[in-house]
Parts: C-alpha cells; sequence; structure tokens
C-alpha cells in the first residue's frame, strides 16, 4: 500500500525522535539524561490528569496518591528479599511480600492496576460530586493515601520509605511507555468512548439525553487516569531508585496540573510541549533556589523560589492565556501546511 504524504512525514518524524532518543541515551551527561526521561514521566502524568480534566470534564486533584499506589506496588514486587531486608531494619515485612520478586514489565503492569483499583473504589461515590467538591474530595483521598502509606510500616516501611529499588526506568523504557501512552490518548479520542467523554465534558445533562451512561463514563474515564498515574508513578520510582510518602504530596499534583494548564485542558499535543517545557524551566532555574550575587541582587538562598516563578507563570497564563499553548487544538501536518500557508502569504509583495 502506497503512503500519502502525511503518512509519510509521520514516519520521518518518528524516525527523527527515535534517532533523538538514541544520540540522547549514549551522548547525553548522566544530568541532562535523568531531565530527559523525566519529560517522559511526566508526559504520562499529565496526558493521565488531561484524560479527567480536559477530556471528561472532572477537576481532580489526586493525582499523587495514585502515583503513590504504583510506586509502592512495583516496588515492592520487584525488590530483592536481600534488599528488603536491609531497607525494613526497625519493622520486619509482612512475610507475604518478603521473598515475592517479579520481572519489572509484569510488576508495573499490576502497579497500574493497583492505582486503578483504587480509583475505582475512591472514584465510584465520588464521582456523584461535582467542581470544587469533586477536586476537594479526591484531594482529601490523596492524603488519605499518603497517611496510610506513612504508617503501614510492615508494608511500606513508613516515613523511611523504600531505597536502592532497581534502576529499570531506561532512557528506552519511559520514552515507550510514554509513546504507548499517546498513541493510546490519540486512539481513545478518536473512538466513539472519547466522543462520549467529550459529549459529557461539554455538557452531562445533554449527553445523558442522548442516551449516554454519564456516570458510567466518569468511573471509567477515572479508572483509566488512575492506571495511567501508577505506571507514571513506578516509573519515576524506579528512575530516581527511592521512594517514600513525602514525594507524593500536593505540590506534585500542582507540578501536573500546571503542565495541563499550560499546555492546554483538553490538548494531547499541548500536554506534550508543556511536559517538556516545564520540566527543563524547572532545572533550568534551579539556580533560584541557591545564593545568588548578580550585579545588584544579592541573596543568602531563597528556597522554593522556583515555585514562585512557576506560579507566576501560571497567574499569567490564567489571566491573558487562559486556552493555554495549544488551545484544545492538536498538532496535525494540515495545521503545519496552513501555517506555512498563512506566513507566506504574509510575506508576499501586495
Amino acid at each position: 500500500m502506497k503512503m500519502n504524504k502525511n503518512q509519510l512525514y509521520t514516519v520521518v518524524a518518528l524516525c527523527a525522535i527515535l534517532l533523538f532518543i538514541v544520540i540522547a541515551d549514549n551522548c547525553f551527561d548522566a544530568f541532562t539524561l535523568r531531565v530527559f526521561n523525566l519529560c517522559a514521566i511526566y508526559i504520562i502524568l499529565a496526558l493521565s490528569l488531561n484524560l479527567l480534566n480536559g477530556f471528561t470534564g472532572l477537576f481532580s486533584l489526586g493525582h499523587a496518591g495514585f502515583m503513590a499506589v504504583g510506586a509502592y506496588v512495583c516496588a515492592l514486587l520487584t525488590m530483592p528479599p536481600e534488599l528488603k531486608e536491609m531497607n525494613y531494619f526497625l519493622t520486619p515485612i509482612v512475610p507475604i511480600l518478603k521473598n515475592i520478586t517479579l520481572p519489572f514489565f509484569p510488576s508495573l503492569l499490576i502497579a497500574g492496576l493497583a492505582s486503578a483499583l483504587v480509583g475505582l473504589l475512591i472514584g465510584a461515590p465520588v464521582l456523584r460530586l461535582k467542581d470544587d467538591y469533586l477536586a476537594i474530595a479526591t484531594l482529601g483521598f490523596s492524603e488519605i493515601i499518603r497517611v496510610l502509606i506513612t504508617n503501614a510500616q510492615p508494608i511500606t516501611n513508613g516515613a523511611q520509605g523504600l531505597k536502592g529499588l532497581p534502576r529499570f526506568s531506561t532512557t528506552y523504557t519511559v520514552w515507550a511507555v510514554a509513546g504507548v501512552v499517546v498513541l493510546f490518548m490519540v486512539l481513545l479520542m478518536r473512538s466513539s468512548y472519547g466522543r462520549a467523554m467529550k459529549a459529557v465534558r461539554d455538557d452531562d445533562l445533554a449527553a445523558e439525553a442522548m442516551g449516554i451512561n454519564v456516570f458510567k463514563v466518569k468511573v471509567t474515564s477515572f479508572t483509566v487516569s488512575s492506571f495511567w498515574a501508577g505506571i507514571g508513578g513506578a516509573l519515576l520510582g524506579h528512575m530516581i531508585t527511592t521512594i517514600d510518602p513525602k514525594m507524593f504530596t500536593f505540590s506534585l499534583t500542582y507540578n501536573i496540573v500546571l503542565i495541563v494548564v499550560l499546555g492546554g485542558v483538553g490538548s494531547i499535543t499541548g500536554s506534550v510541549l508543556a511536559a517538556i517545557l516545564v520540566t527543563v524551566l524547572m532545572e533550568a532555574l534551579r539556580f533560584l533556589d541557591e545564593p545568588m550575587n548578580f550585579l545588584f541582587i544579592h541573596t543568602g538562598g531563597l528556597p522554593g523560589l522556583r515555585m514562585v516563578v512557576f506560579s507566576v507563570l501560571l497567574m499569567i497564563v490564567v489571566i491573558f492565556r487562559q486556552k493555554g499553548i495549544m488551545g484544545g487544538k492538536e498538532l496535525s501536518w494540515a495545521s503545519v501546511a496552513a501555517f506555512r500557508e498563512r506566513h507566506s502569504r504574509k510575506g508576499r509583495p501586495q
């Protein structure tokens, strides 16, 4: 079958992306490669939240809790017995988990399913709420999950966390999963179920009148979003090789919300672009937290100044560009051609 021009462009672009990933894995230094891989994880997390906020119209703030579930489940399933013994020196681990060691990818899938199950159990009662009440309820459940993890010491090792996790989140692994999530989102939004989600977002009463089971759509969206959040949390834990309850506070959810808003609520392309932009800027602006001696500016170190900058950035976007970078649009070869045509017309003499 002969490919058309757009399909050929897509194949060339995918090959270029794959080539860049190979070059990055072999040429980037350790710090740059870590930031590069973190971009892929934030793409997964941003798309999982955008599935709720952007495509189904559910304002949730509980993503950090689902990430914690995925991270701990995957860690407990992949850690060898001797490593578990080293971590659980205060309180012994429960016997059923002591000798369990599974390969990474089955553990990653189980971690996602565990997060999805928690999302289903939480979503069933909570999704009858709307707007701010839903956001507050999901935020509360996220904190409950974190507190439970902190106090379930025989299972999670409590506040000490888990250290020395195998570094399974390689460059190829995280970017392959990110690619799968992007493809999943594209296919989902083109399906009848994706259109049902958008109908619920636009007007749930009209959607229900058209025969759509609104509650079922919301619960399914919440469960699938939780699944991908758990996958992202597991990948994050196995990239930094340590997890503890303090990692999964509201500030982590805030970072993901920031990416979704900056990229455009309801845009897959926007989430991808904003995830890369925010992740790179978060590391590039790290100097703001450290002592500065620049012309007339002298500081002794202002921890948290980075987040002040990002908060100001979010306020600017909300005030002046509420639709974000992409709005609700997607990047396509047709839109690129239309953009080039508009600019070529502007450059022509009248």
